[in-house]
């Protein structure tokens, strides 16, 4: 029973990325605008209602003024990760960092278990980028992995990456969203990632696996980095995971969930009443996670 409703899931999750697309602007308020114009007719004060709104929905569904309505908002993900929050992490990779050139010396580094890891999320990946010949993050995965390695360094904490291959592309061939970012830190910035969890292929399942990944090594606190507009979401799930996990395997470690925001939209004055290609691109990425806010997913 437990395989079948495994497979339920699984085979319900694959049409994530289509109904997602349906519900998003501007299918809902072309929807509108087509219901508005048969209302006309008989009933011309109430067509032209519907037609309006629909039109409105169109216009706001592409300015920045909503994704930043939404974000600030709706979705309210937490501040930055600086002051009292990143001086702790900062305070203990360097005690961290201290164990490891101790151990090195004895010849047992790798026993020493880190107090923290600073974990990037995928966002998707090229199967195949024309200009490398191999495949890429997208532009979001690559940013989540600049400021992991980024904050990684600062704190003197090891990194890692959660990313399989999402649902909207699970027919296609090559390496996973982690092996690929595993490629990026190490010839780009000179990074080896500690830990690549290669089978996640949403947001749930890179917290489910990331927390057992982690809590079987005894790991005490993930360090969470994703964009701040996926962060509430993001945060839920782990802290989920994380309790899940205590009660599966109660005599290991209970992690601590840090969030680590990163690329937070911002106004940038008359034009966010305008629409634009950004715009519309956070409305619809602010859209998709209060949804699934609603839902639950």
């Amino acid at each position: 029973m437990k395989q079948k409703w495994g497979f339920c899931m699984a085979d319900w999750a694959s049409y994530k990325p289509l109904l997602t697309a349906l519900a998003m602007p501007p299918v809902p308020f072309l929807v509108l605008i087509l219901l508005g114009a048969r209302l006309i007719l008989p009933r011309r004060g109430l067509g032209y209602l519907v037609l309006l709104l629909g039109v409105l929905g169109i216009w706001f569904s592409g300015c920045q003024v909503t994704a930043l309505a939404l974000q600030n908002h709706v979705l309210k993900p937490p501040g930055p990760l600086r002051g009292a929050e990143l001086a702790r992490l900062e305070a203990a990779g360097k005690v961290y960092v201290q164990q490891v050139a101790l151990a090195r010396r004895s010849g047992r580094s790798a026993a020493v278990t880190p107090p923290a890891a600073v974990i990037a999320l995928g966002a998707g990946r090229e199967p195949l980028a024309p200009e490398y010949g191999v495949s890429d993050l997208t532009h979001f995965s690559a940013e989540r992995l600049r400021y992991a390695i980024w904050l990684g360094q600062r704190a003197g904490l090891p990194v890692g990456f959660s990313g399989g291959v999402g649902w909207g592309q699970q027919g296609d061939v090559g390496a996973s969203e982690a092996e690929t970012a595993a490629r990026v830190a190490q010839q780009f910035y000179g990074v080896p990632l500690r830990w690549t969890e290669t089978r996640s292929a949403d947001t749930r399942q890179n917290a489910v696996l990331t927390v057992a990944m982690l809590a079987e090594q005894h790991v005490r606190e993930v360090v969470v980095v994703t964009d701040a507009f996926h962060m509430p979401r993001a945060l839920r799930l782990f802290n989920e995971a994380v309790k899940h996990e205590a009660a599966l395997h109660p005599d290991r470690p209970v992690l601590t969930v840090t969030p680590a925001p990163t690329h937070y939209w911002s106004r940038e004055g008359a034009l966010d009443w305008l629409p634009s290609v950004g715009g519309a691109t956070n409305v619809r990425l602010a859209l998709k996670e209060a949804l699934a806010q609603l839902t639950g997913v």
